[in-house]
């Protein structure tokens, strides 16, 4: 999917929510158990009945991995149940992923061709030629870790080399890798006061914002500094908020629901910019 793909899309649903499908099988309602696939079963539930309110769904390869082949199987399903119903949406493998040249290679051949995921959250540790590697797949997007949500963000990301903190060096390297163009950022939702800092590095480039919701980031602080006048440039990603509303029968109506409570206030943001 190209970018011009993904900013139609928003336009279009008036959204630029990302749902992450992060499925814990002791967190989902009981009656799926019985499934012969509980955690397709439930993510088809969910997409189901939030397709037209979103724009991007992310599955934390983890919870995936976790259950072993069946889990894997499970991702395989969602990915495909996805690009087949909703080819439209945006997808991430929320991976992590980040090695030297060759393994990174693989990595992008697993999500970007084997599974047709759209984009994959990568590392930059290792910096450029464990990231080259994604960046050469055409019309595929790499989510470079930035500035995470995590308490331990400090640890690193924050600290200062040479009077500059590391994360706006990692974003200030990262813009002069080949193919560069093809890069979107982690930032979380908890560290909006950074994004007005972030935008004069990366004025153009995509976020993904995980941490609305669960993890109290606020959506209109990420929005006031975050957002951009080319390509809107946000993707709001909420999980458990979403997919946890409910662990009843009613659990897709009740992920619904909140979809379009985040839903409508991106509206509401987005024709409040449109308008000046």
């Amino acid at each position: 999917m190209t970018t011009q793909q993904l900013v139609a899309e928003i336009k279009k649903k008036k959204s630029f929510l990302c749902i992450g499908l992060d499925v814990d099988l002791q967190k989902i309602p009981s009656h799926l158990l019985k499934e012969e696939d509980p955690i397709f079963a439930f993510n088809k539930a969910i997409i189901d009945a939030t397709h037209h309110l979103c724009v991007a769904y992310k599955p934390n390869t983890a919870f995936y991995e976790a259950y072993g082949i069946k889990g894997w199987q499970a991702l395989e399903k969602t990915i495909n149940y996805i690009n087949e119903k909703h080819p439209e949406i945006f997808t991430i493998a929320d991976a992590k992923r980040g090695d030297i040249g060759n393994t990174s290679t693989m990595y992008a051949k697993a999500f970007f061709e084997d599974l047709s995921f759209d984009s994959v959250t990568v590392a930059p540790y290792m910096g450029k030629d464990s990231v080259e590697p994604f960046l050469a797949f055409e019309n595929k997007h790499t989510i470079l870790l930035a500035l995470t949500s995590n308490q331990g963000a400090f640890d690193f990301q924050t600290q200062k080399i040479n009077d500059k903190e590391v994360y706006k060096q990692v974003l200030e390297t990262s813009i002069t890798w080949k193919n560069s163009q093809n890069l979107m950022y982690v930032v979380g939702a908890t560290k909006a006061e950074f994004l007005a800092d972030i935008r004069k590095i990366t004025p153009n480039s995509f976020l993904l914002v995980p941490g609305v919701g669960a993890q109290g980031g606020n959506l209109q602080d990420v929005c006031k500094y975050g957002m951009n006048d080319e390509n809107i440039g946000l993707l709001i990603n909420s999980s458990r908020g979403i997919i946890y509303a409910s662990n009843n029968e009613n659990f897709a109506e009740a992920a619904a629901k909140k979809s379009e409570e985040l839903q409508k206030q991106m509206e509401i943001i987005l024709n409040e910019k449109s308008q000046g």
